[in-house]
């Protein structure tokens, strides 16, 4: 079996009397899309900026691309590509100045033709004259992940790249993703969207520091064991209605829908069963979702993570 490419265990980080990560294991193998998903303030960038060698941990201990995290960081960052949450570059630079100036930071030889390819890959190529400051979120997201590839890493981390940002553009985005995996590149990204999360290979949820469930998306989806049943034409009060039902663990209305959601699947259904023919409502079981999963996820773990007030975690 090929050595995973991030390999940690117990990794724990303190700011003050505060834990921000609690003890994550985490193990990501090779070219694989790995989905970090938890409320803001759980600890997803804290973790990234551990594994990438900005922070230096308090306990525990690991390897990322084979290279000691506690030993061996400034090793690990030049073979990292790194995409923060907020857009970083220079906004009174053109985007062909920018990327530039980045190569020249990660020393790349032959930077002229290294900015060209990038541009190039990335569909800038038009735009390189154009300022930073005047593209839009889906550009400036190109632009970012232009720069955060221009050394080729082997390690790609990305902190919630598409908040923002439009459908379109983060589809595009996301197909980059897929062939820069395909070539062999592993990529570790945290996000809110449940329909990036159902792109990656492995997903792993954190609250206030702690992994609940990590697997691929099917296998959290088996492990929070959700049942899902989907009830048309309710008005208002039957809405409230059906989210006080024995069972109902969360009641989420889509248009003229409303999806219920439970853990025990037998008195779910007795209940919107007997509730639904009552008042002449269409009803359907449905399979959950990861949308689902995760709002059910972050009810549950809510009394310990609405301590957490620290949304740069």
């Amino acid at each position: 079996m090929s050595t995973p490419v991030i390999d940690v265990r117990g990794l724990t980080k303190r700011f003050g009397d505060k834990t921000v990560v609690d003890g994550l294991n985490m193990r990501v193998e090779k070219g694989q899309i790995y989905g970090f998903l938890g409320p803001n303030g759980s600890g997803k960038t804290t973790s990234i900026r551990m594994l990438c060698g900005l922070l230096t941990p308090d306990a525990g201990e690991g390897t990322c691309l084979g290279m000691d995290i506690g030993k061996q960081a400034q090793q690990i960052k030049r073979r990292v590509g790194y995409m923060t949450q907020r857009f970083s570059w220079y906004e009174d630079l053109s985007i062909a100045e920018n990327l530039t100036f980045a190569a020249r930071l990660y020393g790349v030889p032959k930077v002229a033709k290294t900015v060209d390819a990038a541009l190039d890959r990335l569909g800038l190529s038009a735009r390189r004259q154009q300022l930073a400051g005047t593209l839009s979120g889906g550009w400036k997201q190109r632009l970012a992940l232009a720069a955060a590839l221009l050394h080729e890493p082997d390690l790609l981390l990305l902190d919630e790249p598409t908040a923002g940002v439009d459908p379109k553009a983060r589809r595009e985005f996301w197909e980059h993703i897929h062939d820069l995996t395909a070539e062999g590149m592993t990529v570790l990204v945290s996000t809110h969207y449940m329909d990036e999360a159902e792109r990656c290979h492995r997903l792993a949820y954190i609250a206030l520091g702690k992994l609940l469930v990590e697997g691929t998306p099917t296998q959290v989806l088996a492990h929070v064991g959700l049942q899902t049943i989907i009830v048309d034409g309710a008005n208002a009060q039957q809405r409230r209605d059906l989210a006080t039902l024995d069972s109902v663990e969360q009641a989420v209305p889509f248009g003229t829908s409303v999806h219920l959601s439970g853990t025990q699947a037998d008195r779910l259904h007795a209940a919107v069963r007997s509730y639904a023919e009552r008042e002449g409502l269409r009803w359907e079981p449905a399979q959950a979702s990861l949308e689902d999963a995760f709002i059910h996820l972050m009810t549950h773990s809510q009394p310990a993570a609405a301590k957490a007030t620290h949304d740069g975690y």
